[in-house]
């Protein structure tokens, strides 16, 4: 056996249905979509979620609750993360990104008060909780508080 004689099984492959290309495809004139009606039409056939007259399922359904579209989603870092801190003594949004503690780096910075700062530090984020900051102004450090949130 050679390269050239390797081919797929019978069967396997399947030519593609080329319609309206004439009389000799056997595909011509009407192109399989049969003799006037609705389907044959261009943008003929029924929308997506038509259920034949009945009423649709989406509007059957309750509707409920509201997306505020000015929310800010924000990343967020607990103390505990700083417990094995290696860098510098200023925490930036960058040097936190680059450590790998925020995955998506266009999202502004939350710092949560979870665990215990044992070195003092100073962190920069666009916000802190109440226990975050007592905890890593206890431990001698300074909250810094950046805008862009």
């Amino acid at each position: 056996m050679n390269l050239h004689d390797l081919a797929p099984a019978k069967g396997a492959k399947k030519r593609r249905k080329r319609i309206g290309r004439g009389p000799g495809s056997g595909h011509g004139k009407t192109a399989t979509k049969g003799h006037k009606g609705i389907l044959a039409r261009s943008g003929g056939g029924k929308r997506p979620g038509f259920e034949g007259g009945q009423m649709p399922l989406v509007r059957r359904l309750p509707k409920f609750g509201f997306t505020n579209p000015f929310r800010v989603e924000y990343a967020i870092v607990n103390l505990t993360s700083f417990a094995e801190w290696k860098g510098s003594d200023v925490v930036t949004p960058q040097a936190m990104v680059d450590a790998g503690l925020v995955k998506r780096k266009k999202l502004p910075i939350k710092i949560l008060g979870n665990g215990e700062l044992k070195k003092a530090l100073v962190v920069q984020a666009h916000k802190f909780s109440k226990s975050a900051e007592s905890k890593i102004q206890a431990a001698g450090g300074r909250v810094e508080v950046i805008g862009g949130a």
